[in-house]
């Protein structure tokens, strides 16, 4: 560059690449590459990236992300190259908007721009990927700094590159539905809870990895004192309301690497990985109490009182095998039951 010479904006940039971009977007057989590779996986994190690494290889550009809804609906970052925290709220605030409009948004300055408001910044050209009739996802192209113009393709290259994206976001669909569906497959309706079909598969996987690296594993049955009680007293959609806050209390008691799971009825199990029993017993004290002081349906004005029974089981203190875990940590917990409930037993080999 030539001293004194101004360096191009973003949407200067993209000007310049255009020839470039059209000779890509032009070659014969892009489409049925694009198909190939775009349907070479059914983990939508790899269709992002892949669509990420296309993007910026079409038109290089300081940051790109894939956008899209995840398992729980919540807008997320699939993929992404060079987003920085700062960039987040405008990629974020972007792909809203072109998901409700459904069509493509080009700024050259966003902060200066009414169509995305907070605390957003710099230029952005944004693709939605649209399949069977819906968007599915945003592409987003960002620079954290404005430009003097707004960018632009041209409608002959847009309609092209139109049509590059559409077997991506069938793709990316396909890929999340079917993600959707095996989370579905593995989460109580009533708690969004894991089940106890998942427990079960973390509960081997951690069995192996316990013994492979020679760490503790712990589990925790929980079961709710009287709890039918609540539904002979108050109904059966009284009792499912309490059942959803015992999991939101349950939950609150764990850790990120916890996995908590309604195993069925009243009852309740948390895996607790590289714990062992004195730090699984503080975890059992803690939903214990938290669950005694907790006054539940209080949106029915009930205020009910509650407690649990519990026991505690840790591998390889009490068993080698984490179907014996489970069933330990289970024969632990009748031990409270037999004992008056409301309280904690840890399971000892032979229990």
């Amino acid at each position: 560059m030539a001293r004194g010479a101004r360096r191009l904006d973003f949407s200067g940039h993209v000007k310049a690449q255009l020839r470039a971009l059209k000779a890509r977007l032009a070659r014969r057989n892009l489409v049925i590459e694009t198909v190939r590779d775009a349907n070479a996986t059914l983990d939508p994190h790899q269709v992002a990236g892949w669509l990420v690494r296309q993007a910026d290889d079409w038109m290089a550009a300081p940051c790109w992300a894939v956008v899209a809804p995840d398992v729980a609906g919540q807008p997320a970052v699939l993929a992404d190259k060079g987003l920085s925290p700062a960039l987040g709220p405008s990629v974020y605030g972007v792909a809203q908007w072109v998901v409700d409009q459904g069509v493509e948004l080009m700024a050259a300055d966003l902060a200066r721009d009414p169509r995305v408001t907070g605390a957003v910044l710099g230029t952005v050209m944004a693709f939605p990927l649209n399949a069977r009739s819906r968007t599915v996802g945003v592409l987003v192209g960002i620079d954290p700094l404005p430009s003097d113009t707004t960018p632009a393709l041209g409608s002959a290259l847009l309609a092209t590159l139109r049509t590059i994206l559409e077997p991506v976001a069938i793709a990316l669909d396909n890929a999340l539905t079917l993600q959707r569906a095996e989370a579905l497959s593995v989460t109580d309706d009533l708690t969004g809870l894991s089940n106890s079909r998942y427990l079960n598969l973390v509960l081997r996987r951690e069995e192996k990895r316990s013994m492979r690296n020679g760490r503790p594993l712990s589990v925790l049955f929980i079961d709710m004192d009287g709890f039918k009680n609540v539904n002979t007293s108050h109904g059966h959609m009284a009792g499912s309301k309490a059942l959803v806050e015992v999991a939101t209390v349950v939950r609150t008691c764990a850790r990120e690497t916890d996995v908590v799971a309604r195993f069925g009825g009243d009852e309740f199990a948390v895996i607790l990985p590289d714990t062992g029993s004195d730090g699984a017993l503080f975890v059992a004290e803690r939903v214990c109490d938290r669950i005694r002081s907790f006054r539940f349906l209080e949106s029915e004005r009930l205020a009910i009182r509650l407690t649990a029974s519990i026991g505690v089981a840790t591998l390889p203190d009490v068993t080698a095998s984490s179907e014996e875990l489970l069933r330990a940590a289970d024969r632990a917990m009748y031990r409270v039951k037999d004992a008056g409930k409301n309280g904690i037993f840890v399971a000892e080999k032979g229990t």
